[in-house]
């Protein structure tokens, strides 16, 4: 699950991880409030105003600015809020914005040098372990810096047993340059990193930039955090945290159908039981000269109103010129998903696309017979091999 720049902070901070302060506003009479309070906490007429919204690189989007006045907060905040923000990462789209984060500008003058890093926490399945990415040069153009100057990043793999070692911490710290105090702090930084990534069951944790101020402090001026699903059910904070506005909408219903959906920019919508089985008729689809428009798992328990949300959920997808049914009745019996099919095809009314029907496994003798003799326009097939020839028959 994603979550936005300010649910992360506030994750982080819960586990003494020192941020950048701010505080989030819908409205420009609360983004003053806001601006107010930080002025009167820390005695600067600096902000910095940024918008939030499920993406990166929002900076080069006009997501992120600075002001030099509560005057510029206010108006930044009026500009923001209600625009669509277009980014490398949103597409041609863009995403609309709702509100902003209202935060206290941490570049300030003083006697040492300002620097940005880049640092992340994921799992790098390849060594069924996890893995620190950093690099010291960090900043808005860290994909340019992969990209042009792979030897600026470095990673520190780290066992899931023995969480990360002193020792990774003093060399991640030395890789970034830092000495003394500042040197400390990065560490103490990185620890406290870590704990959070773990104790939030977190996919990927991102700080872009890792600053280090003019006063030798270490900060998340920004992050990106994704939280494993599955573990949600141990996490109801971060759960409530969940922004369904910046989802897309047939993930969103198939979600409160509980129905795995991920929509792709295919023609062959398709309905299958077990993932497994789904990523195998995806490449059927694609051996027989289709392209997946999603991905849809209807679970082990297919029933006719699991059935029906799945109809009407890639019926919405314009772009879907077929759809291929494949379910193995193992738990559930196929004679039922076929009086479940029946069911959602006449609760729909008319299906102008053709359907494609594969049921194997308990009952699957009866369950095509049902949809044989149902007067549907549903063509039914038996073999991978049949459901592939009709798929590229309906697609020519």
């Amino acid at each position: 699950m994603n979550i936005h720049e300010y649910q992360g902070k506030a994750i982080l901070q819960a586990y003494g991880v020192p941020v950048q302060e701010g505080f989030i506003a819908e409205t420009v009479a609360q983004s003053k409030l806001v601006a107010m309070a930080l002025k009167k906490k820390y005695g600067a007429d600096l902000f910095v105003v940024k918008a939030q919204i499920h993406a990166g690189g929002r900076g080069k989007g006009g997501g992120v600015k600075l002001a030099r006045s509560l005057h510029e907060v206010a108006s930044l905040t009026e500009q923001m809020v209600g625009m669509t923000l277009v980014t490398p990462q949103t597409g041609p789209a863009g995403k609309l914005v709702h509100k902003v984060l209202i935060a206290r500008d941490v570049y300030y003058p003083g006697e040492s040098e300002i620097r940005e890093f880049y640092l992340s926490i994921l799992l790098d399945r390849s060594k069924s372990r996890y893995v620190i990415v950093y690099s010291p040069e960090g900043g808005m153009d860290i994909e340019e810096v992969a990209a042009t100057k792979p030897g600026s990043l470095f990673r520190e793999w780290v066992d899931p047993c023995s969480g990360i070692c002193d020792f990774q911490l003093r060399k991640i710290a030395f890789r970034f340059g830092l000495t003394g105090q500042a040197n400390k702090e990065m560490q103490h930084f990185i620890r406290s990193l870590w704990e959070a990534f773990i104790s939030a069951d977190a996919q990927l944790i991102e700080i872009n930039p890792l600053l280090k101020t003019s006063d030798d402090r270490v900060l998340a001026v920004d992050c990106k955090i994704i939280l494993d699903d599955n573990a949600l059910y141990r996490h109801p904070g971060p759960a409530a945290m969940r922004d369904v506005t910046e989802e897309d909408p047939l993930e969103v219903e198939a979600s409160d159908n509980s129905l795995n959906y991920i929509k792709l920019d295919g023609d062959v919508g398709c309905m299958v039981n077990g993932a497994g089985l789904a990523m195998a008729t995806m490449d059927l689809i694609k051996l027989s000269g289709g392209h997946p428009a999603n991905f849809l798992d209807v679970g082990g328990g297919a029933n006719s109103k699991t059935v029906e949300a799945g109809f009407r959920i890639i019926l919405k997808d314009p772009n879907v010129k077929a759809i291929l049914i494949n379910i193995f009745g193992g738990i559930v019996r196929c004679d039922r998903v076929a009086n479940g099919i029946v069911e959602a095809y006449r609760s729909l009314g008319t299906i102008n696309v053709p359907v494609i029907v594969r049921l194997q496994g308990t009952n699957a003798e009866e369950a095509k017979k049902i949809l044989d003799e149902s007067g549907l326009h549903v063509v039914t097939a038996v073999t991978f091999a049949d459901a592939a020839l009709l798929v590229s028959r309906v697609l020519m």
